[in-house]
């Protein structure tokens, strides 16, 4: 029997349900609001696969093309690969709920989250997040959940839930929040400068927001009225975790303290290695259960040493920023780079510059749209000297690439006054921790570089917590080994005067203002000191853009001449193209780009576009041709398909009795425009330009 809950939240009715579609899953949940409607479904499988030590979650969310009413594009004509925008959604719902699995639970579990009918005015990321909380709640995994996800917005200071797209064009806060009934869990999106304070506010506005929803979880459950499974307890082998204790829990303590990561990886692979031999006869085939074992200690000791001594595994204090280093300008050919190093993280980064035509095209539900500004982050193998099978960029490169664009897009310059599609790459070279964060300064540097006028350059840094009982310690830009033996990773990028853009993920069951409140404090002191040390090499844009790049000249016409600009069939436009070699964009507005590295080529392309558009000017001189002979004077062509009456009496100082005895057709003929009718004729007079060169000067008596 179909169940179903309803609950207002931020002026709409969002209404979950239950128990009419795909009952054969584990949990599947029906949200909609509005005309918007997305189909969760949650399956757990029953037990795990044998040897399985990892939990095994993926997450799914599809956005069918019939849900607003369009036909795939391509030769299929049915969806393909995920969108980055469905991928950075996949990232959205996985990252909130993945923390709420017990340790031992290792079965394979899916959620997919398919939308099914999209208006223009309910997100439905937001609301799978929602149904994907749902699904698992009123299913029978071991979900510690409910959770539920909102995006704020800030209009004129006051803060908004699930705001619509208009109050997203005035608002200079973006982010979506995923909290449970005591914690922020997850905080994903950009700002415009905004203060730390007033990002925390949001923070917590929005985790007092979603308690309807998780009420309303709570309820559906209710109703469903499915329990929740049992989970065998973790059991160990007691006398096997005594001999690895005595064995390697000391040389652990000493291993992690090494300061670079392949000497400290190193060691610990040996101490693996070694305990492994010398207890494989005493306890066979317990090799997986050694390597749990040593991966405790290391847990134990990394986060024991920072709690206690404030000393962490590289020999830094907490608030300590590792070294850094910054080039720029190092490759020849590109419009802009620069090698940002900081520890044992690196990143290479590059800045090209476009005109409109390599504006990325976007086909999406909402119908099309363009981009000009596009950041990829490439992550390969050899940056933490590994291997791996490669086609693609995979979701954590998607991610950390578009956490990257929103960091810097809010100080690029807009389209009116940098009429250029820029295009950033950041190549990890080496990874240990926070390559995403080292891909923003780069990316600022090589902006700058490139000649880019960014409103203020923007650095990154990884906040990191370790977190027992009430004790804990926040530690500034934080090792990859760190990340993964931490309970949070908190990336936040900005301006010195305000934050940009922020993500944060945990590992345990939420974090309180307090801790965020401290991290965000931390965040900006590493932020400035960065700034700092990218400013010793490049503090402000170049003043000139490299000569490879394509240097844009921008022109206004009138919006009834652009016609003449493309000709019949395009044949003008085509003719200028050809003949100059430059790129001309032309805009309904009436603004024409050209864009060459030639400066004289693109001169060119602009009298060819002038000769095109310009209209005749009361007082101006023209040098005309000769069209058409009559009777009562002589139509010249002073632009390309404009000409003008020169009457029999203009055409000289004495009189003149046939027109013929002063011009021909096809003569060249100095001219001045005289006047132009209402009906927009114009008249000209070869008389008023005698003695006068066509600039306005006076023919020298010489």
């Amino acid at each position: 029997m179909e169940q179903i809950v309803q609950v207002e939240f931020g002026g709409r009715t969002i209404t979950m349900s239950t128990g009419k579609m795909a009952k054969q899953a584990s949990g599947a949940v029906v949200v909609s609001c509005g005309d918007t409607v997305v189909l969760v479904t949650a399956v757990a499988s029953k037990t795990a696969k044998e040897g399985q030590d990892f939990f095994p979650l993926t997450v799914n969310y599809t956005e069918k093309a019939y849900a607003g009413g369009k036909i795939p594009g391509g030769f299929f004509k049915r969806e393909a690969r995920p969108s980055d925008p469905e991928t950075l959604t996949c990232r959205l719902i996985d990252r909130p709920i993945r923390p709420l699995f017990p340790e031992n639970f290792l079965n394979d579990t899916q959620v997919m989250a398919t939308v099914v009918s999209a208006d223009k005015d309910n997100d439905p990321a937001i609301l799978a997040m929602l149904g994907a909380s749902a699904a698992l709640t009123i299913s029978d995994a071991p979900f510690s959940g409910p959770i539920a996800g909102v995006k704020v917005g800030r209009v004129d200071g006051k803060l908004i839930c699930n705001p619509s797209a208009e109050e997203l064009e005035n608002s200079d806060i973006e982010i979506v929040v995923a909290a449970s009934r005591d914690a922020v869990i997850m905080v994903e999106g950009s700002a415009k400068f905004v203060s730390e304070a007033d990002l925390l506010d949001a923070i917590f506005f929005a985790k007092e927001a979603v308690l309807p929803l998780i009420e309303a979880q709570d309820e559906l459950q209710r109703k469903a009225g499915v329990a929740k499974r049992e989970i065998a307890p973790i059991t160990v082998n007691e006398p096997l975790l005594a001999r690895v204790r005595e064995l390697a829990y000391d040389r652990m303590g000493e291993s992690v303290k090494l300061k670079t990561k392949q000497e400290r990886h190193n060691q610990i692979d040996l101490i693996k290695t070694e305990t492994i031999e010398a207890l494989k006869e005493e306890f066979e085939g317990s090799a997986k259960q050694i390597k749990a074992f040593l991966g405790d200690f290391e847990y134990e000791r990394v986060r024991a040493d920072i709690l206690d001594t404030g000393i962490r595994i590289d020999g830094r204090t907490t608030t300590t920023v590792r070294p850094i280093s910054t080039e720029a300008g190092l490759l020849p050919r590109v419009h802009g780079s620069a090698l940002f190093t900081r520890g044992e993280t690196q990143s290479l980064v590059t800045t090209t510059l476009g005109t409109s035509s390599d504006e990325q095209r976007i086909d999406s539900l909402y119908g099309e749209s363009r981009k000009r500004f596009l950041l990829h982050y490439n992550f390969p193998p050899f940056s933490v000297g590994e291997t791996s099978f490669r086609l693609a960029p995979g979701r954590r490169e998607i991610g950390h690439g578009m956490l990257a664009e929103r960091a810097l897009s809010a100080v690029i310059p807009q389209h009116d006054d940098f009429p250029y599609t820029i295009r950033i790459v950041a190549e990890t070279l080496e990874s240990n921790g926070s390559s995403s964060m080292a891909a923003v300064c780069g990316g600022c540097m090589s902006l700058m570089d490139a000649g880019v006028p960014v409103t203020a350059p923007v650095a990154g840094i990884a906040m990191g917590l370790i977190k027992e009982g009430d004790k804990f310690a926040i530690l500034s830009d934080i090792l990859g080994d760190e990340d993964h033996l931490g309970d949070m990773d908190f990336k936040v990028a900005g301006t010195a005067e305000g934050v940009t853009a922020l993500q944060m993920d945990i590992k345990i069951g939420g974090v309180t203002k307090e801790v965020m409140q401290q991290a965000l404090k931390q965040a900006r002191e590493g932020r400035l000191h960065i700034l700092g040390k990218m400013a010793e090499t490049l503090a402000a844009p170049r003043a000139e853009m490299s000569s490879y790049a394509p240097r844009i000249t921008t022109i206004w016409i009138k919006t009834d001449r652009i016609r003449d600009v493309i000709g019949t069939g395009g044949k003008n436009i085509r003719n200028i193209t050809e003949t100059t070699g430059v790129t001309v964009d032309i805009e309904d507005t009436g603004r024409i780009n050209i864009a060459s590295t030639n400066k004289e080529a693109c001169d060119l392309a602009i009298q060819m576009i002038r000769g095109l558009t310009d209209e005749a000017e009361e007082g101006k001189l023209y040098m005309g041709t000769v069209r058409k002979i009559m009777d009562f004077g002589a139509f010249v062509e002073i632009m390309p398909g404009t000409d003008g009456l020169v009457h029999i009496s203009e055409l000289d100082t004495a009189r003149v009795k046939v027109v013929t005895d002063v011009m021909n057709e096809g003569d060249q003929v100095l001219v001045k425009c005289i006047g132009i009718d209402k009906n927009g004729k114009i008249k000209l007079s070869r008389k008023e330009a005698l003695g006068y060169n066509l600039d306005g000067t006076k023919v020298s008596a010489e």
